[in-house]
């Protein structure tokens, strides 16, 4: 039997068997409720029934039977290693790149090229998604925090469940904000009719709080600086777009005309405080704006004068 061990890092209200196809990858829903009736299926040391719905923070441990092993293949993609020591990876994200595997799109991910690049990687989230403590969306460039073993993996997750770790952007949206500053508390859950894209909602949905700051007002849009208090699936792009003011080339949430022409959104990681793991240090890591946020700016403020 192959053992794969699953840690919850975001609560998507998905039953057991659902949440399990996906994570598995390849595997079948039906297959996974087998496996879950043959007891094969642990949610914190116990069984549970298919339609039990996971939460941030389970473990989940799941016995598969031998075979059909999904191998990732390490692949020589360049990284921007922005610091690096025997507990964990700081990378700056390309804009571009995939996180982690999922099916259909097994190569040229960030997995990937952590496979090739770095000798440990945590484990406990299996062979989809080694090291990978939280995620940005493929559209979203910056910086993002890579364990190298369980224990620190565990602990980095535990300081994310409990807001201790400091996540700032900064993002280009539609729009001129009237006030410097404003916090926007609205939960979030999966669309009713699209379970790709995520709503405010009070169905089904996860407290969700995001803080932001205005940077610099232009003719028709504003740059911002966002902190996360909590960390749901495209929080920020939800939230914008829920007070009209959405993430400037962003291809799901944001209906306004893109003048840019742009295939990205403008939404950056630039900022990222925790202490660390082992030694207790307080830690802060910041990172510039790609060249293509910089453009658009530099078009704006031109614009401007």
């Amino acid at each position: 039997m192959e053992i794969v061990e699953i840690y919850v890092d975001e609560d998507d209200n998905e039953r057991l068997d659902a949440y399990l196809a996906k994570e598995l990858n390849e595997v079948s829903r039906s297959y996974v409720q087998k496996l879950i009736k043959e007891n094969l299926v642990y949610v914190n040391d116990k069984n549970m029934k298919s339609s039990y719905l996971v939460k941030e923070g389970d473990f989940i441990n799941v016995k598969l039977p031998k075979p059909k092993k999904l191998e990732i293949i390490p692949e020589n993609i360049p990284i921007d290693i922005v610091y690096e020591d025997e507990d964990i990876v700081i990378i700056n994200k390309s804009q571009d790149m995939v996180v982690h595997p999922a099916p259909g799109n097994y190569n040229g991910t960030l997995v990937n090229a952590l496979l090739f690049h770095i000798k440990n990687l945590s484990s406990i989230n299996g062979i989809i998604r080694p090291g990978i403590v939280h995620r940005l969306d493929k559209d979203t460039s910056g910086l993002l925090i890579i364990a190298k073993n369980d224990r620190v993996h565990r602990i980095l997750s535990e300081n994310l469940k409990e807001r201790n770790i400091k996540r700032v952007y900064m993002a280009l949206v539609h729009g001129v904000l009237s006030i410097d500053e404003g916090t926007i508390n609205a939960p979030i859950g999966r669309h009713g009719n699209d379970r790709k894209k995520m709503t405010v909602t009070s169905k089904n949905s996860k407290e969700a709080i995001t803080h932001y700051r205005v940077l610099e007002r232009y003719n028709k849009y504003t740059l911002i600086e966002v902190k996360l208090e909590t960390g749901r699936t495209h929080q920020i792009r939800v939230h914008m777009s829920h007070i009209n003011h959405p993430v400037v080339g962003d291809p799901v949430y944001s209906k306004a005309k893109n003048e840019f022409h742009l295939n990205k959104q403008m939404l950056h990681a630039y900022k990222l405080g925790f202490y660390h793991p082992t030694t207790g240090e307080y830690m802060e890591f910041k990172t510039d704006l790609p060249k293509y946020f910089r453009n658009i700016l530099d078009i704006l403020e031109n614009k401007r004068r």
